[in-house]
């Protein structure tokens, strides 16, 4: 349920509602858009009776939401979410913000090397996991607490924003202390317990689509975060499994203006680990900055042919800093706009 509020509704009018939602022992969450303040009711809705909600002074309309993901939802909130993970950094706004690096934090030369050239290429956030959920038990994990530590001297080398997954509840207070934003990754989508708690975190929060995931799976998902009353909630489409064998994962692309649609939530793409394959991350990141997307997540390794983890669908740093110049164009020709140095730069050679 949704109580829209009238333009010129004050804040006693705000105080009465909120006060006869939570006598219902129903939950309140706010959205303060640009002309107009929505309730989100949650809980067992039964026990409110809209038409005692309608009468009340400032409220223009009660509705019911019908979607199951409440919060998450464009009725919720029609305005954009724009999720600020540090100075200068914000998703969901005009800009395209690209998160890249390694799949797994290997060491401190490789890292220190690629986090200072996606830099220069135009990224602003690095991705590098320290702790890393593999399909084998023998596959390289991570560096655990030492990656954590390798990311946090990377970031002050670099000045670049820190994005890596964290994988229990036990373990978000240690990751957000080292990271900007916390990564849960698709094999962990429906970890329902690690989504509770990560909704009490105040950290942004990269929600990756499972594997095997619906839109509406997904979204709920989220639910789950933005009832906890964390709000910076990212999605990521990173491919769905189908019986296509020639690549790692099927690129949904269609998921990223339906969701845009659907919710208010911004969204990126995960090219590397939608194909699995080199030679097509740069054609499927173009792909998806044309389709709306807000962002990319794309994996990054100076010697992608001696990578511990995915090393099939790294981009080399040169093939890297080339897909940045081709994103510059392709988001200008959307309206939207990319990291400003990388804009500076290709404005001088456009001149040229």
């Amino acid at each position: 349920m949704i109580i829209i509020l009238k333009p010129k509704a004050t804040e006693q009018d705000l105080g009465r509602v909120v006060g006869r939602v939570e006598e219902a022992g129903l939950k309140v969450h706010l959205s303060k858009g640009t002309e107009r303040t929505i309730i989100g009711v949650v809980g067992d809705e039964r026990k409110m009776d809209i038409q005692s909600l309608e009468v009340l002074p400032g409220v223009e309309r009660v509705m019911r939401v019908l979607r199951p993901f409440k919060l998450a939802s464009r009725e919720f909130k029609p305005d954009n979410t724009v999720v600020r993970v540090s100075d200068g950094v914000e998703v969901g706004g005009n800009q395209i913000v690209v998160m890249a690096g390694p799949c797994a934090v290997e060491n401190e030369k490789d890292l220190m090397e690629t986090a200072l050239a996606v830099k220069a290429s135009g990224a602003q956030v690095l991705r590098g996991g320290a702790f890393k959920p593999r399909t084998s038990p023998y596959s390289f994990q991570g560096l655990g607490k030492d990656g954590l530590r390798l990311l946090a001297k990377a970031r002050d080398l670099s000045g670049l924003s820190i994005v890596t997954e964290v994988l229990s509840p036990g373990d978000i207070d240690l990751v957000s202390g080292f990271s900007d934003i916390l990564q849960v990754g698709a094999r962990n989508m429906q970890n329902f317990s690690l989504l509770q708690a990560i909704g009490g975190a105040r950290k942004p929060v990269l929600l990756k689509r499972g594997m095997s995931a619906t839109v509406e799976e997904w979204l709920m998902a989220a639910e789950y975060v933005l009832a906890g009353g964390n709000t910076q909630v990212i999605l990521c489409e990173r491919g769905i499994r189908t019986f296509e064998t020639y690549t790692r994962n099927t690129m949904d692309i269609s998921s990223i203006p339906l969701v845009k649609q659907l919710s208010h939530l911004p969204v990126i793409a995960d090219p590397s680990h939608s194909t699995g394959v080199r030679s097509l991350v740069s054609a499927l990141s173009r792909a998806a900055v044309a389709a709306g997307s807000d962002g990319l997540l794309v994996e990054v390794h100076p010697n992608p042919e001696e990578a511990l983890s995915d090393g099939a669908q790294s981009l080399s740093l040169d093939e890297f800093s080339a897909l940045m110049r081709d994103l510059g164009h392709i988001a200008r020709s959307v309206g939207r706009t990319t990291q400003p140095s990388l804009e500076k730069a290709m404005r001088g050679g456009d001149a040229g």
